[in-house]
């Protein structure tokens, strides 16, 4: 079967020559371009199509991943397409102006490089803009001044491939100049920068007292390329003109082929030594960068035509564009230096060139019938199963050498240009994992991936990178043996990159280096003004490798190795035998946080290679966060050891002789057992665990349970006063004591036996007993049977299935994937923190958390899996705040298993909750599994809407402080909460706080009073505050919504109901206390309204000595 065809677009018109008398507002299709020998205008093709257009489905489908991610991408192209006529009023007038001024220009006689420089300061008080190294005033040759052979705008705005941004848009203008004032080996030792940078000032001494009214006008480094300085007018605005956010840059350029193509081939020399002999310049180290720099400068009107060719073969191509810019922006690449050297253009000229050949046999890579999705994910397919760095491509380029400069080769043979010259290893690597990621969100066939891969911004440092480093520039350059241009920034970062690369070996992933970016300066200065500049290094940790102690190097008899590891790592490294027999260089670091190892290891690095100078001016970024949690941090030692103590009671209860029944299972539903509780579970002989750990025990099915609801909870009674009993016969240091629950509600379960071993160790045992369901639902059918008792059944039941079905298969679930992600747990554990702070605990469970956690981890995109704690927090917290809860379900995949129809299924039914239930009374929330695919067992009559608004308004905001403070971030302060937005507020005296008591029970004892005591036994399962809070909860049901911290517990606040609050007419029997609102006599006389001062008395004298103060704000 043939493929479908592209889809056709109406081409724009891609170039009209501004002396044409028409302006853009009489030719919207038009765009402005300035050279009389620009392409012409693309004519439209008609090319018959394989299918009708009403068939969008079925062409969707073959072109685009799903009908929906195409009619996402045709909105997406729509919205991010700036409106050329509003956002550049008046460019083409402008543009016309300034070709006019340009070419108006006088000419200069050829003169020294001083008296150049000396006219230009005298006359116009301007700087010329030489790069370093600056010239030598006693050179040879001149500069001088005609007028350019063309000008033309080129760049995005031609091929009308911008994007909407608050930032301002350029358009760029490029001044071709004229061949006369070049000589034949002007490419030598910078000659040819020197003339260029003279153009340029010349150009702006013309263009000074013409446009000083109108424009602002400053140089700026194009890409921040320290060789190509560049003119850029801004546009002024005052009360009279409207604020125009565009720049327009005017960028000298040379005529294609004035110098010869071979003599700036990524392999040759360009800058030779002034006192190198005749013989020696044959060996001299090549110069990729300042060759491509030279050759980028006359490639212009070349890379323009083939994109205009591009343009015109193929539909596709221009939203092809777009989408690459956006996915580019969104990861953070552009092609500035300093942001990986790979933006717009760079994504434009590959696929261009694709289109032309690079496959096998030289055979195109990319068709000019793909669509714009099928070409975007082509690029992607290109760009991340090419390494680059390690294997150079060279296109149409036969006598190609490969080469290994520092940074990836995608060589143009035919323009002779490197096309990624820009760019570093350490940003191709991270720009081919973006691509991987990417990749793998576009195949994933269950879950849409359209707002992870083009809309979720991934380039936020705490959000993408585990730990960033800034450390200073040392005082003195570091030379390198090269005489590439190369600025000390940029040999610095080489430098660091790699030291890192081979001390941080597997212990990384992927890390990146940023220098400062560059800034555009004042036209009278002839370089930006230098402060002291410093790197900033982000890496991605290996959670595998990350915490290693030992550092195996080479054997002892492998001596250069052996030499050169020593060297490397001078008095750290020395030489061990280890169990195996083998003699190996090592290296071992002191224990502690995978953290505090990567700093030690860093430091001692930067110290070694670089000096104390730089290592002291080392700052780190990203423990903070680890740092909060409670206990031992990330550690999971105490739940490993609450489980050894599980594992011993399971098989205690197994192996009991005199149980009625035989046991089926023993199953953990709690959150310490599933390494998730915020508090570590700590216990010892003397301090039995506080909150005893859920478990539920199952017996093999009988005949001989009652048929009746009630009648089994009242037998659960029996069979746990059995086992209490049989336990302390096996284990006489076994406490067993039966608690009772749930008294006014017959249907659900009544019992619990509390286990207490010598150890410490507390479970709390609950009978699972699956009849209940049956006869449940046998109540709930009865039509005859009085609809309360049938409501209090259909609510039993969904406590059971929540209880006893789900919470085994959901504690199972994330136990064994935080064994399988080490950093689950505490990410877990700081995000019920979060939620806890800011008095949300008490309304959403425990296992919702979890499942927003595991999501995360188990769908990661547009990320990969989260590798610290810091960034599976924030990046959950992007989630929350982005989640639109009122429309769609949190879905959590653990086996990787789901497919579409389930995530279909998962959807209609959440579409029908919202039918059923349009003011989500009950179900706010829909968090689905695979194992609940209902989505209501942890969200069934909660969090309320007001919970869940809160939640999200919560989300936002630290997203916009991490926004906003990016890398000085306190971490504490997304902790912290204002109790100012509630109505009253309760504090509970210190005695009482979960804290106090901590403190009370882990004061030290001598060993030999270290033994259960009646007192520290009643304490097991004791939390007074809760008790209150339940009892408030009960009391006060349709008048206050209650939050509450769990940790430390010392504060409740309340929000008023407005419903309760507004007055109304007197009636008996209200649910709460009221006083009347009118006065005797008055049209509102009878009218009551919430008595709250009595309502707040009542809080108080229930509270008793636990409350300490009520703070009522309004």
């Amino acid at each position: 079967m043939s493929p479908l065809s592209a889809k056709r677009r109406k081409l724009d018109h891609t170039s009209t020559s501004l002396d044409d008398s028409e302006s853009e507002a009489n030719e919207p299709q038009s765009t402005p371009n300035i050279s009389e020998e620009a392409p012409a205008p693309p004519r439209p093709r008609h090319t018959k199509r394989t299918h009708d257009d009403d068939d969008a489905a079925l062409y969707a489908g073959g072109i685009y991943k799903s009908s929906l991610f195409k009619l996402q991408v045709d909105e997406l192209l729509r919205e991010v397409a700036p409106n050329y006529a509003k956002r550049f009023g008046g460019l083409t007038e402008a543009l016309h102006k300034l070709k006019g001024l340009i070419e108006g220009i006088e000419e200069r006689d050829a003169l020294s490089i001083s008296d150049a420089t000396e006219w230009l300061h005298k006359s116009h008080k301007i700087a010329v803009p030489f790069p370093d190294p600056k010239p030598d005033k006693n050179a040879a040759y001149k500069l001088t001044y005609t007028r350019p052979s063309n000008i033309n705008v080129i760049g995005s705005y031609v091929l009308r491939t911008m994007v909407k941004s608050d930032s301002t848009l350029s358009v760029d203008m490029l001044v071709v100049m004229p061949a006369s004032i070049f000589q034949e080996k002007d490419y030598l030792n910078y000659r040819y920068f020197y003339k260029r940078a003279y153009y340029l000032a010349c150009i702006t001494a013309g263009l000074q007292q013409s446009v000083q009214e109108e424009f602002g006008l400053a140089f700026e480094f194009l890409h921040g390329n320290e060789l190509h300085p560049i003119l850029i007018l801004k546009p002024k605005s005052d009360a009279t003109k409207p604020v125009l956010n565009y720049a327009i840059k005017i960028i000298p350029a040379a005529p294609q082929g004035i110098f010869a193509a071979s003599k700036l081939h990524p392999t040759k020399n360009s800058v030779r030594p002034k006192d190198s002999a005749e013989h020696e310049r044959a060996v001299q180290v090549p110069t990729p960068f300042y060759n491509a720099s030279i050759q980028s400068d006359c490639n212009f009107e070349s890379y323009l035509k083939l994109l205009h060719s591009a343009l015109k073969s193929s539909d596709g191509f221009k939203d092809a564009c777009i989408l690459g810019r956006s996915w580019l922006r969104q990861r953070g690449f552009a092609s500035q230096i300093s942001t990986g050297g790979f933006g717009h253009f760079e994504w434009a000229a590959l696929t261009a060139l694709l289109l032309k050949g690079g496959g096998a046999k030289d055979h195109s890579v990319l068709s000019p019938g793909y669509s714009s999705y099928q070409m975007f994910k082509a690029v992607l397919q290109f760009l991340s199963a090419h390494d680059l760095v390690a294997n150079p491509v060279a296109y149409e380029s036969i006598d190609y050498v490969a080469s290994r400069p520092p940074g990836p080769v995608l060589f143009d043979g035919h323009r002779g240009q490197n096309l990624l010259y820009k760019m570093t290893s350490w940003s191709y690597h991270l720009l081919r994992e973006e691509a991987r990621a990417s990749l793998s969100m576009l195949n994933d066939a269950t879950f849409d991936q359209f707002e992870s891969t083009f809309i979720v911004r991934t380039s936020r440092p705490l959000q993408r990178w585990d730990c960033i480093f800034k450390l200073s520039l040392p005082s003195q350059p570091i030379r390198t043996p090269s005489c590439d241009h190369m600025s000390s920034v940029a040999e610095f970062s080489l430098r660091v990159a790699e030291v890192l690369a081979e001390g941080l070996t597997d212990r990384i992933k992927i890390f990146d280096i940023k220098g400062p970016e560059t800034t555009s300066w004042s036209i009278k200065s002839a370089a930006p003004s230098t402060v002291q500049p410093s790197l900033m290094v982000s890496v991605s940790f290996d959670p595998a490798n990350i915490d290693r102690l030992v550092d195996h190097g080479p054997p002892a008899e492998e001596k250069k190795k052996a030499a050169k590891f020593q060297k490397f790592w001078g008095e750290k490294a020395e030489l061990r035998r280890f169990k195996d027999g083998s003699i190996l260089e090592s290296l071992v670091w002191s224990s502690g946080s995978s953290y505090s190892i990567f700093q030690s290891i860093t430091t001692y690095l930067v110290k070694r290679h670089f000096g104390p100078e730089v290592a002291g001016s080392l700052k780190f970024i990203g423990e903070g966060f680890e740092r909060l949690l409670l206990g031992s941090g990330p550690s999971t030692k105490s739940f490993e050891t609450l489980r050894q103590s599980f594992s011993a009671f399971e098989k205690q209860v197994r192996d009991l002789e005199g149980l009625p029944l035989q046991l089926r299972h023993l199953s953990p539903v709690c959150a310490q057992l599933r390494y998730s509780s915020i508090e570590l579970p700590s216990f010892s002989s003397g301090q039995p665990l506080r909150n005893p750990a859920d478990v539920l025990i199952q017996f093999e099915g009988s005949g001989r349970w009652p048929d009746d609801v009630v009648a089994i909870q009242r037998t659960k009674i029996a069979f746990l006063l059995k086992i209490g009993s049989l336990l302390e016969e096996v284990d006489e240091s076994t406490t067993t004591r039966l608690g009772l629950e749930n008294e006014d509600k017959p249907h659900q379960n009544c019992a619990f036996l509390h286990v207490i071993y010598g150890s410490g160790a507390a479970f709390r045992l609950r009978i699972h007993n699956d009849r209940e369901q049956i006869l449940l639902e046998r109540q709930i059918k009865d039509k005859s049977t009085d609809h309360r008792v049938r409501e209090d059944a259909a609510s039993a039941l969904s406590v059971y299935k929540r209880s006893f079905l789900q919470l085994p298969l959901h504690t199972q679930s994330i136990a064994t994937h935080c064994t399988r992600f080490p950093l689950l747990s505490p990410t877990i554990r700081l995000m019920k923190m979060w939620f806890d702070r800011h008095m949300l605990a008490g309304h959403i469970r425990d296992e919702v958390i979890e499942l927003l956690v595991a999501r995360t981890f188990m769908q990661p995109y547009p990320w990969r899996t989260p590798s610290s704690t810091m960034t599976g927090f924030l990046r959950t917290l992007l989630f929350i705040s982005r989640w639109d809860w009122r429309v769609e379900p949190l879905i959590v995949d653990f086996t990787g298993t789901m497919t579409s129809k389930d995530v279909d299924s998962i959807n209609t039914r959440l579409e029908a909750w919202r039918k059923i239930d349009p003011a989500m009374n009950r179900t706010v929330l829909f968090a689905a599994s695979n194992h609940d695919k209902t989505g209501t067992a942890f969200t069934d009559n909660g969090p309320s809407k007001l919970v869940a608004s809160r939640m999200t308004s919560l989300a936002r905001s630290a997203c916009k402080l991490v926004k906003e403070k990016d890398l000085e971030l306190d971490p504490r302060s997304l902790f912290v909460a204002s109790t100012a937005d509630y109505d009253f507020v309760i504090h509970l005296s210190p005695h009482f706080a979960g804290n106090h008591q901590q403190k009370e029970a882990s004061k030290p004892k001598y060993k030999n009073l270290e033994m259960h005591s009646e007192a520290t036994l009643d304490i097991v399962g004791y939390q007074p505050v809760h008790s209150y809070i339940d009892e408030l909860k009960k009391v006060y049901t349709n008048t206050v919504v209650f939050f509450h911290v769990e940790l430390p517990g010392s504060v409740i606040a309340g929000l008023w109901n407005p419903q309760a609050v507004a007055p109304r007419p007197l009636k008996v029997n209200l649910a709460y206390s009221t006083t009347p609102a009118g006065v005797a006599g008055e049209e509102n006389e009878g009218v009551i309204q919430l008595d709250k001062s009595a309502i707040l008395a009542e809080i108080a004298r229930l509270g008793g000595d636990m409350v300490s103060e009520i703070v009522v704000h309004r």
